[in-house]
């Protein structure tokens, strides 16, 4: 029997901690309110790939995102892998889905972080 999985509470944790912090309190609040639609997509669009789940493969990984103005991705690097290839090749299908993110505050131009991916079963 297959185990459900939760993503959402990981993701949103590990978002709080992935970003630096900002200076003012608007543009904190902005980034606050930023990272929280960041975390919303990610939950939302990320899938746990049918033969991980067969296999109850899980796994974690690390991928640096470069973001411009708008929210489109720039550019991508899988910073850790998760070891699995399957999971492996999903990330690449998730970075697609994610883009755009949504538009970066108005007082950034670009933005890069670290956005901590995991796969686990429950």
């Amino acid at each position: 029997m297959l185990k459900k999985f939760n993503k959402i509470f990981a993701v949103a944790i590990a978002l709080t901690f992935a970003f630096g912090t900002v200076s003012t309190s608007a543009s904190a609040s902005d980034m606050n309110s930023w990272k929280k639609a960041v975390a919303k997509k990610v939950a939302k669009k990320q899938k746990y790939p049918r033969a991980a789940l067969a296999r109850e493969i899980e796994g974690k990984a690390k991928v640096r995102l470069v973001v411009s103005a708008d929210g489109s991705i720039a550019s991508h690097e899988i910073v850790e892998e998760t070891g699995q290839a399957i999971l492996d090749k999903e990330i690449v299908k998730l970075v697609g889905r994610l883009n755009p993110l949504p538009a970066l505050p108005e007082d950034r131009t670009e933005l890069s972080f670290v956005l901590p991916l995991s796969w686990t079963l429950n």
